[in-house]
């Protein structure tokens, strides 16, 4: 795949993840952390292929080194927060 492609598909999934976010209620952000830590599992996997697949590329594996970093930290904070959600409800006795 040549630049425009790779920066295509940057930009496309820099953009939806925007809207995706934006349209959850602040209400639901807590909740919903669970779940979508094996949708960033899921981004992280595939951001590792993308890494592997990269080839010669140094601007592909710029950006595919940057999306494991950010899924990473996405999958990591998800469970810190899901982790102090939980903790809230322990009897404390």
């Amino acid at each position: 795949m040549d630049f425009l492609t790779y920066a295509f598909i940057f930009l496309l999934s820099m953009f939806l993840g925007i809207e995706l976010i934006r349209k959850v209620p602040a209400q639901l952000h807590t909740p919903l952390m669970s779940g979508s830590n094996a949708i960033s599992g899921i981004s992280l996997i595939g951001a590792m292929m993308a890494v592997s697949l990269a080839g010669h590329s140094k601007f592909a594996l710029f950006l595919g080194g940057l999306a494991v970093a950010f899924a990473m930290i996405n999958v990591v904070g998800g469970y810190v927060v899901t982790d102090r959600m939980l903790a809230m409800f322990k009897h404390k006795g």
